[in-house]
């Protein structure tokens, strides 16, 4: 749910703006409207010493260190220290690569003088260099020209040399230095190289030292951005600052800032205000509000989709995968992150996922795409499993549409309660109608289908409902417009509904198929292998099953997750949120703190 907010308004003199903030900053509950980005020259140079250490920071990271270089420790200005050892350390291994690369190209001539191909050359007598390919060489050419072979076997590369006159194809520059002389030139290269890696290795053990000052650079940066926000009055000799915080933590809020002796207001957050959005959630729903933002965050007076993403997501993540023992394989994906410190945000969410897939594979009754309804251990829970057929249509399919007809309905209650939360009940007609008929209709239907109610009765619901429904709909969706432009744009409402839920629902095919399309893909998997297994007496032939079917599933699973998080996001993202009028007109909220 969306956590209310408490609005702080500031009144200072000029000057006393930069105490305030170095306060807040500390309190770490405040969000001072402020820019992303830079806005000015000096903003821009704090920005950029950010991006400066950021780079420092990676490339001491990313420079390859063999094993038993010895640190060697350089006092000195960090940074500078550290700009120049990548620097210096991208120069050498740069030319170390076209050190070796020569060598490699000198080595096809062999051994020769330097000296002596000069002094052919003062004596009249130049020698050409030449590299050809073997079909463009002739064999003829050495009765013609002083030619001499020195590398070439067929079908390969041919290396020769020309003394004298020389028109022939291929010639490339001679040789500034022989091979001799270019591997002493790269051992020496090398050496320095590992002087080098030594003052890397030292410059990567003072890493904190760079991490600590872009903290304080970013702090900095984000202290001189929440300043500029403040807006001057009265000659520009009083300043006025406008923060929000969660009114749970009013207390916290409010202690201190009485400490600090500044004047400031305090009220209930209003909509016109477009305060920032936070979330107010318990651990559970947590874990996919990285889902939402990838959206938006709602408006102050909008509603939270995370609880329903929550529930929806995981359950058509599950269904797309559809099978239990690819759930047991994310769980364990899931916990292993947990142990990486880069994903420790992110393994929750990974497990709940497999736990989910593995719940929702049982009922599937599918385990590695092997169908386990067959098998005697399970016959007691038999009862559990989806029906392979449900009214002549294949189950997954039937629970497909079933599941999304819940979830538009879901949609527009939400959509209607939002309607009337915001705009009233009178405004908010129009919405109810098509709320009432739809949902109404699915209910009532769902009901007479069950046999809980007779044809009579359900007669009598289906006229009742139509008819305040189109009350509704085409005479009251508009209470300040004219009751025949109501009409007419009820009617437009019908056609562009009766359309759009058609497609909408539909959509919720992908479901079924995804996840009869991983099944399937598992199934032929499953079938190579046994295939190569044959009757199983052979023992060589069982290490390639295991590696064709451990092979064949991880690249399933890799793509039926892949699947199943677009898709599933996209039934929340398009569907969910159209049909309930969600709008991501928030902005995060992103206190003012230390970081």
């Amino acid at each position: 749910m969306i956590a209310s907010m408490t609005k702080y308004s500031f009144v200072l003199l000029k000057g006393e703006e930069g105490p305030l903030l170095e306060k807040l900053q500390e309190i770490g509950l405040v969000d001072i409207t402020r820019s992303a980005k830079p806005v000015n020259e000096t903003s821009q140079k704090l920005a950029g010493e950010v991006e400066l250490l950021d780079g420092l920071i990676q490339g001491l990271n990313k420079a390859v260190i063999p094993e038993g270089i010895e640190p060697e420790y350089i006092d000195g200005d960090i940074v500078r220290l550290a700009g120049g050892m990548i620097m210096r350390y991208s120069e050498d291994t740069m030319e170390i690569k076209a050190l070796e690369k020569e060598v490699k190209d000198l080595r096809a001539w062999g051994e020769f003088d330097r000296s002596v191909l000069d002094q052919l050359a003062q004596a009249g007598v130049p020698l050409h260099f030449h590299i050809l390919p073997h079909k463009q060489f002739q064999e003829e050419w050495a009765h013609e020209y002083a030619l001499s072979l020195i590398r070439g076997k067929k079908g390969k590369t041919v290396y020769f040399v020309v003394a004298g006159e020389d028109p022939l194809p291929g010639e490339v520059p001679v040789p500034e230095s022989s091979i001799e002389e270019k591997k002493a030139q790269l051992e020496q290269t090398k050496e320095h190289f590992g002087k080098t890696l030594r003052r890397i290795a030292g410059a990567r053990e003072r890493i904190p030292e760079l991490e600590k000052l872009r903290v304080e650079t970013l702090e900095r940066l984000d202290l001189y951005l929440a300043g500029v926000t403040a807006c001057p009055a009265a000659e520009d000799t009083i300043l006025t600052l406008v923060g929000y915080a969660p009114t749970e933590n009013d207390a916290t809020v409010t202690a201190a800032l009485d400490k600090t002796g500044f004047l400031y207001l305090k009220e209930e957050a209003q909509v016109m205000d477009n305060p920032p959005i936070t979330f107010n959630n318990n651990s559970y729903v947590k874990m996919f509000e990285p889902l939402t933002d990838m959206y938006g965050r709602p408006a102050y007076d909008g509603f939270d989709p995370t609880p329903f993403i929550s529930i929806f997501f995981l359950l058509f993540f599950a269904l797309c995968m559809g099978d239990a023992g690819y759930g047991l394989i994310l769980i364990g994906i899931g916990l292993m992150l947990g142990k990486v410190e880069s994903f420790k945000s992110t393994a929750p969410l990974v497990t709940t996922l497999g736990i989910g897939t593995v719940v929702v594979g049982f009922f599937m009754h599918s385990f590695f795409s092997v169908d386990i309804s067959t098998w005697k251990i399970f016959e007691p829970v038999s009862f559990l499993f989806l029906p392979a057929e449900i009214g002549g249509y294949a189950g997954g399919m039937v629970l497909s549409i079933l599941v999304g007809i819940v979830h538009i309905c879901l949609a527009m209650l939400v959509k209607a309660h939002q309607a009337v939360k915001v705009k009233g009940f009178a405004a908010s007609l129009g919405t109810l109608g098509w709320t009432l008929l739809i949902v109404g209709g699915v209910v009532v239907g769902g009901l007479a289908l069950a046999g809980v109610m007779d044809s009579a009765v359900t007669q009598w619901v289906v006229i009742v409902l139509g008819t305040v429904s189109a009350l509704g709909i085409f005479v009251f969706n508009n209470p300040e417009r004219n009751k025949l432009a109501n009409i007419g744009m009820g009617l437009w409402d019908t056609y562009n509904t009766a359309t759009g839920l058609l497609g909408d629902v539909l959509s919720y095919l992908r479901l079924y198929a995804l996840g009869l399309a991983g099944g399937m893909l598992g199934m032929a998997f499953n079938d190579m292998g046994k295939m190569v297994l044959g009757d199983g007496s052979n023992a060589f032939l069982w290490v390639f099953f295991i590696l064709l079917v451990v092979i064949g599933h991880t690249l399933n699973i890799a793509m039926c997750a892949l699947g199943a998080f677009v898709h599933p996001l996209r039934l929340n993202f398009l569907e969910f949120f159209k049909n309930s009028g969600y709008e991501a007109a928030g902005r995060n909220y992103n206190p003012l703190k230390k970081q």
